[in-house]
């Protein structure tokens, strides 16, 4: 069966949309401050709930250092931790080499050393509801990176606050796994890169910058100067006596390739990320979808065939500085000067119509218009719309009801239990047997169902609100406190965390990670409402589940510091290990003072009791004179 695509061409319909927002003038406005008054520095701006953060494009340029052009590791130069969701997947380990360009990366790195920036991010986190972060050209790189860090920094906070990178003229940052790591985080929506038509420096990455290093330089100097000064007459006249039509077809030829190349493109070259905004005279289109991005910077760039004279090289050049008569122009009004006689009755064809205009393509130039439109169905998108996904996925958890019902059957039973061990410790023990293997087999159906769920949020087959919606978080929410505790003890009766470590840091799933981060997310959110804050009600018994679903694989650690307490012999082990314990206790104390625990915790021979005793036991030791000096002066009370 063919895959569904949508009836309508809706890039030049989004463009519009984009349009008619504030956010658009506010950026460029903002960015043309920051290239004249703050050149190799930013400059922010507060508009009511919204706050600006922009780059200047004029940075410094270090000819001696030939690092423009060099992928590198996203996790090298120090900076690993400042984007965590990107270098690894949920087991701690990357799934695929994250790279991005080595010279952006260090500008990046500059600006983030910067304690005025830190103090303005700060401020702005304190005072909006969103931050959007802009630059033009090479100040686009850092906004970039910026707003990656920023959302690997407020990811783990579940911070309500929105981040949006909007920026203008941007060469391409990174490879094809940045790309695809930035959607599986769902951020893809977070990014917005407006290029006019003939900007040569989108499109520069594709080629190899070390033939093109020449005019290159000189280039990066017009442009620069340009942006913090209108006089140009000497530098055009140094551009004048340069022979550009290798170094354009240089870059055409490349562009091309990598057109062709497609969705099989090797994950050692540049590739867009988030949406791009592509501008023209007679309108704009946005797509999202990389390969149809790529494909239009070539064929937007071979309307004007650049590689004939200087005039047609001094456009291109002058494009990557026009972007203020861009965003003046993509109104609401500007839709009025459209042709749109002669349109088809089908909206489709209509939409492509639209949109071959607006880009600045001929639709009867076959040549050309033939290719944009393949560039267009392509882009559309494919499989069945994402809302009757989600109707599809509720079918299928109605489906799988019945094995959460067995979950829930078995722990009253383990409950009740003349033996006292406990949900956790009854299946940690007796995993082998028979009515634990059904159990086990429900396990493994639901973890299938949730890690589809998962998947499809990431490819983007849902809507995009999925994950905040009430139905879908509670589900998700019910299904990790009540699976999660049996993966844990499957986990240590395995002895799992012998050859790998505990649970936590290295065998927990990367479905529960991601289920745990949408419900904090919701939790952070609901937490901002005002009818919340002072809406608090103390439980008056136990829940059904204990509400944090790591509680038992801290028991785990606990028990395995314990153990370790009385055979070390290093003071200073000794006193982390005890601190370790005593803040572990005081967490567990909390949580079932907060009746946030599950009567099973508290049943007379589950591990929790068990270690309980046993601490009690060993801090009565520790009152005693010590008869090991290791033991001098450990308080445990």
């Amino acid at each position: 069966m063919e895959a569904e695509s949508s009836p309508f061409e809706s890039s030049e319909m989004l463009a519009s949309f984009l349009a008619s927002t504030p956010f658009l003038a506010e950026s460029w406005r903002a960015c043309s401050f920051a290239n004249s008054e703050a050149p190799r520095s930013f400059v922010a701006e507060l508009r009511g709930e919204v706050g600006y953060l922009a780059f200047s494009g004029v940075q410094a340029i270090d000819r001696s250092e030939p690092t423009c052009g060099t992928l590198m590791a996203l996790g090298e130069c120090g900076c690993r931790d400042l984007f965590s969701p990107l270098t690894f997947d949920g087991d701690g380990e990357a799934e695929e080499t994250v790279k991005v360009d080595a010279g952006f990366l260090r500008l990046f790195l500059g600006f983030y050393q910067r304690r005025d920036l830190q103090n303005q991010i700060q401020e702005l986190l304190g005072n909006v509801k969103m931050i959007i972060l802009t630059g033009h050209s090479f100040g686009a790189t850092t906004a970039s990176l910026t707003a990656l860090w920023l959302l690997s920094h407020l990811q783990p906070t579940a911070s309500p606050i929105s981040v949006l990178c909007l920026t203008f003229g941007t060469p391409l940052l990174g490879n094809k796994s940045l790309s695809r790591a930035i959607l599986r985080e769902r951020w893809g929506g977070s990014f917005c890169n407006v290029v006019s038509k003939l900007d040569v420096v989108p499109r520069l990455f594709f080629a190899p910058l070390a033939s093109l290093a020449p005019q290159l330089h000189l280039l990066l100097q017009f442009w620069q100067v340009a942006a913090a000064s209108p006089s140009l007459e000497q530098l055009v006249g140094e551009l004048r006596k340069q022979n550009f039509n290798e170094f354009f077809s240089n870059v055409m030829d490349c562009a091309k390739d990598a057109a062709q190349s497609g969705g099989g493109a090797n994950n050692s070259l540049f590739w867009p990320l988030g949406s791009y905004l592509f501008c023209s005279e007679e309108g704009a289109i946005c797509l999202d979808n990389a390969t149809s991005v790529i494909k239009m910077m070539h064929l937007m760039l071979e309307t004007v065939s650049p590689a004939s004279s200087f005039e047609n090289h001094l456009k291109c050049f002058e494009d990557h500085l026009k972007y203020g008569y861009y965003t003046g122009l993509l109104s609401l009004q500007f839709l009025k000067r459209i042709n749109t006689s002669g349109l088809s009755a089908s909206s489709y064809e209509a939409g492509v119509f639209l949109a071959l205009q607006s880009s600045g393509i001929n639709p009867q130039d076959d040549n050309i218009s033939k290719p944009a439109k393949d560039c267009l169905q392509m882009a559309r998108h494919m499989g069945r719309a994402p809302n009757l996904n989600n109707a599809h996925l509720a079918i299928r958890l109605s489906k799988i009801t019945p094995c959460r019902a067995q979950l829930e059957w078995y722990k009253a039973r383990c409950d009740e239990s003349e033996d006292q061990l406990g949900y956790y410790d009854t299946f940690k023990e007796y995993g082998a047997s028979r009515r634990e293997s059904t159990i086990d087999m429900n396990l493994f159906r639901l973890a299938a169902f949730w890690n589809d769920v998962v998947g499809m949020v990431e490819r983007n087959e849902l809507s995009y609100d999925f994950h905040r919606r009430s139905k879908w978080n509670n589900a998700a929410h019910f299904y990790r406190l009540l699976a999660e505790p049996l993966e844990i003890a499957r986990y240590y009766r395995r002895g799992m965390h012998r050859q790998k470590g505990h649970y936590i840091k290295h065998g927990r799933d990367r479905r529960f990670q991601i289920l745990d981060r949408w419900w904090n997310r919701r939790i952070a959110v609901a937490a901002q409402e005002p009818q919340q804050i002072n809406n608090k009600r103390s439980r008056s018994r136990h829940t059904s589940f204990t509400q944090d679903s790591l509680f038992w694989a801290k028991v785990e650690e606990a028990k395995d510091w314990l153990k370790h307490v009385r055979k070390e012999r290093d003071s200073n082990k000794l006193g982390s290990l005890l601190a370790n314990m005593k803040d572990f206790e005081k967490y567990a104390n909390e949580l079932i003072a907060r009746k946030e625990v599950s009567i099973d915790v508290l049943a007379k021979n589950s591990s929790y009791s068990l270690w309980a005793e046993d601490w009690k036991a060993l801090k009565l030791e520790f009152q005693q004179p010590p008869s090991d000096p290791a033991l001098n002066g450990m308080d445990c009370d």
